[in-house]
């Protein structure tokens, strides 16, 4: 008697799959027979009916079946054979550039041939080049097939028509009506509220869609059969963050109140806080009370005053000798931080220190010394704020600051410096990249979230302004005056060589070119590739006022903050991201003086370029430019996937299934509350072997 197989076998248990197919598997993730039914399909074709040739369109995939009427080898700027094909509708012609001697024997005059391929015009009529073909006894014509073709994602050495058996074999599997109650780990509750089908029956439609199945339907991954599957991932994902929130609330963290160190550091600043700050560090003074680690994040637009938050609740720390550590993403930003703070807190007594790699040994060594004693000391720095050799007497409170640069590893690293015996640090992690409410939704569902709404009032919005390249000129002219008048100016270029590809200027070239034509400008110039002494004394000389012009790559779009500079040129706008725009634009506009944003642009622009730049000429709202950036370019990218380890999806798209959010997040409470085994089941089904992305 056969050995029943169930989803959770190993895909080498399968007929016909050996050690090689199961290496190729593997490299799809594909490693249980359940992991095939999760495979889903890219797209369809249409083989179940044939298509006159009479009726056939171009660019559009389609079977067809005729006589050969003729066959030959064509020389021209490549050699091909041609055959012409009719069926009494009308007639194609078939190309094929790669051919051998059987090839041309078999599909000889006279004999009838049925095809699949993508019809396109031709020199004097339809053609489909090196289409599938199969010949047809006329008198026992094979049938049709009776459902739609899925075409997978798939590797080398691993053809369709393998990972179709195999799927058959799995979905033959699923069918025993011992299986599909157990692999169901949607309650029948949730289900019948949405109005979705079983998995089984999704999964039956998704792999093999019957011959009337809406194809465009399909396309756009709205079928009913889809939004199935894509509900229950993104119900995967709620479930883990909102177990992850679970776990950290098991453990203790430092409970701290407001004190008069606080008083103290708010008359330092030396200005007035919004209203929006206000709210939010009363929101955090909260979390500090509760004796629970506090994950918050701060979102607030450039210029928002995030830092001062942070400084702000770092006073209830301080003041109870707990130690504070902010992370910042480049050197160049946590000396800023650092030098904000020293001026704030040194007139109060409490320690700041700057902890870099480049700090020197005999430097360094103090300060490791300082940090292990369990005493109050805000420390600033990179990553190297959690290298082995750091270790911390008292850390109460992390501050991440710019989150989407760093990887998870480097958040959980340090967080775990300051974790012992049951406790956790509260963590902070602020952006100046507004995040989707679709986004938070998901990506940040393990998070509390702040959001610094209000700009100072000293603020003035950046004016923006899309230009074409070909009025450079006038621009130049324009840093002329804006230098006359005591401004300064940055000038950034997103690549630092040329590159005859993408057409850009290369910042060096700028450099040259702008020193040339302002001979009166005092020209410096950054990017990523220079000694990191000399990008530091560039930054420095236009941070101090000795330079007037900052010629920069992107390297600029984090971390520099210079209230005199009021114009910035960005060169090849139409190449960049809506975020990244805004975030390069940001870093004028922090002085009282009006500021402008001039955007150069090459001809001819894309549809999805003219939006972008449209967006910024219209708004500086930082949420209405990460709403639009979402919609044009995807979760992945806006989220900087492979940098921040944040969910990378297999099936669901955040912009286009925002609609399922709401009940996602609902049913994640039912299944939490009522099946807590089935939430374990689904993440392991949809997150196996992925990094844990919001564990921090």
């Amino acid at each position: 008697m056969a050995v029943k197989l169930c989803l959770d076998d190993k895909v080498a248990r399968l007929a016909g799959v050996g050690p090689k197919l199961a290496e190729h598997l593997q490299r799809l993730r594909i490693v249980r027979i359940g992991d095939l039914l999760f495979h889903l399909p890219l797209r369809y074709q249409d083989r179940t009916r044939l298509t006159p040739i009479g009726a056939l369109r171009p660019n559009v995939e389609s079977q067809i079946e005729g006589t050969i009427d003729a066959a030959q080898v064509v020389f021209g700027r490549r050699r091909s054979l041609v055959c012409r094909v009719s069926d009494g509708s009308g007639a194609i012609h078939l190309r094929f550039f790669h051919f051998n001697s059987a090839q041309q024997q078999r599909l000889k005059t006279g004999r009838r041939v049925r095809c699949f391929g993508e019809v396109r015009r031709g020199p004097k009529t339809l053609e489909m080049v090196h289409p599938e073909s199969q010949l047809i006894d006329i008198d026992n014509p094979p049938a049709v097939d009776a459902e739609l073709t899925p075409i997978y994602p798939t590797t080398e050495g691993l053809h369709q028509g393998r990972l179709r058996k195999l799927t058959d074999q799995a979905l033959a599997i699923l069918a025993d009506s011992e299986r599909v109650d157990s692999e169901e780990l949607v309650p029948p509750e949730i289900l019948d509220a949405l109005h979705l089908p079983t998995l089984a029956q999704a999964l039956q439609f998704v792999h093999r869609p019957p011959p009337d199945a809406d194809t465009e339907t399909l396309a756009q991954s709205m079928h009913p059969a889809q939004r199935r599957l894509v509900f229950e991932e993104l119900l995967a994902h709620q479930l883990s963050l909102k177990q992850l929130r679970g776990k950290a609330r098991d453990f203790a963290a430092p409970v701290v109140s407001v004190n008069t160190l606080r008083e103290h550091l708010l008359h330092a600043f030396g200005f007035t806080l919004t209203n929006a700050q206000l709210r939010v560090i009363d929101e955090i003074d909260e979390d500090l009370t509760s004796g629970v680690p506090m994950l918050r994040l701060l979102q607030g637009d450039v210029g928002a005053g995030k830092t001062a938050v942070a400084a702000a609740v770092a006073t209830s720390l301080l003041a109870a000798n707990y130690q504070v550590a902010l992370m910042a993403p480049t050197e160049l930003l946590a000396e800023q931080h650092a030098a904000n703070l020293h001026r704030w807190f040194d007139p109060l007594g409490v320690d700041v220190v700057l902890l870099t790699s480049r700090l020197t040994r005999a430097n360094r060594g103090p300060l490791l010394a300082r940090l292990s004693e369990p005493t109050a000391v805000f420390a600033v720095g990179t990553h190297a704020l959690f290298q082995n050799e750091v270790e911390y007497g008292h850390l109460g409170m992390i501050i991440v600051d710019e989150q989407h640069r760093f990887g998870v590893d480097q958040r959980l690293a340090l967080r775990d410096k300051g974790a012992r015996d049951g406790f956790r640090p509260h963590q902070l992690i602020m952006t100046a990249t507004p995040i989707p409410r679709t986004l938070a939704m998901t990506a940040y569902a393990d998070l509390d979230v702040s959001i610094l709404d209000e700009l100072p009032p000293n603020r003035k919005p950046v004016r923006s302004v899309v230009v074409p390249e070909s009025r450079r000129g006038e621009i130049v002219e324009r840093i002329a005056r804006a230098v006359e008048d005591g401004r300064q100016v940055y000038w950034v270029c997103p690549l630092i060589d040329e590159s005859e590809v993408l057409e850009h200027q290369a910042a060096t070239d700028i450099s040259a070119q702008l020193t040339a034509a302002l001979p009166d400008v005092r020209v410096g110039l950054v990017h990523g590739r220079l000694a990191d002494r000399d990008k530091d004394a560039a930054m420095a000389a236009f941070v101090d006022g000795s330079t007037d012009l900052l010629v920069a790559t992107t390297v600029v779009e984090v971390g520099v903050d210079v209230p005199n500079a009021s114009l910035m040129v960005i060169e090849n706008a139409e190449r960049l991201g809506l975020s990244q725009l805004h975030q390069l634009r940001g870093r004028v506009g922090r002085g009282a003086e009006r500021s402008d944003c001039v955007l150069l642009y090459k001809s001819p622009l894309s549809r999805m370029a003219q939006e972008r730049l449209q967006v910024m000429r219209e708004t500086t709202d930082g949420f209405v430019i990460a709403d639009k950036d979402l919609e044009l370019r995807g979760p992945g990218e806006l989220l900087g996937t492979r940098q921040a380890g944040a969910a990378q999806f297999r099936i669901a798209d955040l912009s286009r299934d925002a609609g399922l959010l709401t009940s996602v997040q609902a049913a994640a409470e039912t299944v939490l509350l009522d099946h807590p085994q089935m939430a374990s089941a689904l993440i392991e089904r949809w997150l196996a072997e992925r990094v844990e992305y919001a564990n921090v």
